[in-house]
């Protein structure tokens, strides 16, 4: 079944999240090298990315700031190959969607950035998060397709590519961030119909 549709993760996929880590970093009153350390070791044990909250307990309580800083999405905080290579897939016919988990604020965010996608869509606002075959059935009701006509792109196996594959969508896995470094590297990787150094490769892959 031919590919009509492509639908992106969010975080380290089309984001890169430096930024917002080094914020909640800051707001912790952690040094931002620890707080990635710690982070590093959280994604390499298989835990959930909020586990890093844990072993910060008492500066936690502690943190200067007030009210945890808010997931915001930048103009700048796109890799230089996202944008692009979402316009050149609908050039080429396909359907594009953006599709993570985030909070439902991510939506207008990602809207306002410009991002050139067809649909557009955020685990909160669904009431299911990845790596819940309840999400991406959400996707393919979303687009309207048969899963087998639906790409997904994601820099984790556990959260993206194995549970796409699931669904019975084709999957791809981008190798960037912290999970996509590490996972890229596991035998599980060779399960994704393909591993990206960059999301331009995409398209020639689809065609």
């Amino acid at each position: 079944m031919a590919i009509r549709a492509v639908f992106f993760d969010v975080g380290e996929t089309l984001i890169d999240e430096t930024r917002h880590w080094g914020e909640l970093a800051d707001w912790l009153s952690v040094p931002r090298l620890t707080f990635f350390g710690v982070l590093g070791a959280v994604i390499a044990r298989g835990q959930h990315h909020r586990t890093v909250f844990e072993h910060f307990a008492p500066e936690f309580a502690a943190a200067r700031g007030g009210p945890r800083p808010p997931y915001s999405i930048r103009p700048g905080d796109f890799y230089p190959d996202a944008l692009p290579t979402l316009a050149a897939l609908r050039v080429r016919g396909l359907a594009v969607g953006v599709a993570g988990n985030q909070p439902a604020e991510a939506e207008a965010a990602l809207i306002a950035c410009g991002v050139p996608a067809d649909h557009v869509a955020t685990s909160a606002a669904w009431g299911v998060e990845k790596p819940s075959l309840a999400f991406f059935a959400k996707v393919a009701e979303l687009a309207s397709l048969a899963p087998n006509e639906i790409a997904y792109v994601g820099d984790r196996l556990d959260n993206d590519v194995l549970p796409a594959l699931g669904a019975g969508m084709r999957a791809y896995l981008i190798r960037r961030g912290p999970w996509g470094v590490l996972h890229a590297e596991q035998p599980e990787a060779a399960r994704a119909h393909g591993v990206l150094t960059s999301l331009s490769e995409l398209p020639a892959l689809l065609d």
